[in-house]
């Protein structure tokens, strides 16, 4: 079962077709082009970490977990935010994927 925020469901519950063109949209934009899985994820998480989307950070550390991201993989893409980001952005970001990593390891998340 695919984890999807309730803020995320009530939205394509209120807009069926917005959100049903988004999801579509989002799929071809994601395997559009020569990045693989792994990069592509690393990726959305990078600019999820920039743009401080808490929602965001935790959505891709999430999925990458489901799509082999290890923990250390996961961090190390949070670090790297450090210089770029800033500490705030980083140390933020660090949390949630941290938090993350918790609940796949102890499988409070029951799949996403």
């Amino acid at each position: 079962m695919t984890y999807l925020p309730s803020i995320y469901k009530e939205f394509k519950k209120q807009y069926p077709e917005i959100g049903a063109t988004y999801d579509e949209l989002a799929v071809k934009i994601h395997h559009r082009g020569p990045l693989d899985e792994k990069t592509r994820r690393l990726v959305k998480l990078g600019i999820a970490i920039g743009l401080s989307s808490e929602g965001g950070v935790r959505s891709h550390a999430r999925r990458g977990l489901d799509e082999g991201l290890t923990a250390d993989e996961l961090r190390h893409a949070v670090l790297l935010a450090f210089t770029t980001a800033g500490f705030p952005s980083m140390i933020a970001a660090m949390k949630w994927v941290d938090e993350v990593i918790d609940k796949h390891t102890s499988g409070e998340l029951g799949g996403s």
